[in-house]
């Protein structure tokens, strides 16, 4: 999957333009739209909130500094065979 991240924004009539997006003619793609309005705090208080209930559950506990080493090694090494 190859992501691009763009800010933009809506003009009067309610419209969003994207232009020079670096995909091809003709390429599918999920548009996800998240605004962008909530202030700095909200978005730290949001994060906290969800690393705590992240930390919370029972898998959680489970889980070593080897096992997440590992599936981030397994992740980068996914994006580099793709390059």
């Amino acid at each position: 999957m190859n992501a691009y991240k763009i800010y933009a924004e809506v003009d009067s009539s309610g419209r969003l333009v994207l232009d020079r997006l670096p995909f091809q003619k003709g390429a599918l793609l999920e548009i996800v739209i998240i605004e962008q309005s909530r202030q700095p705090e909200e978005r730290v208080s949001s994060w906290q909130n969800l690393m705590q209930h992240v930390q919370g559950l029972p898998q959680s506990s489970t889980l070593s500094d080897e096992d997440i080493e590992a599936e981030v090694d397994k992740v980068r090494s996914a994006r580099e065979s793709r390059h």
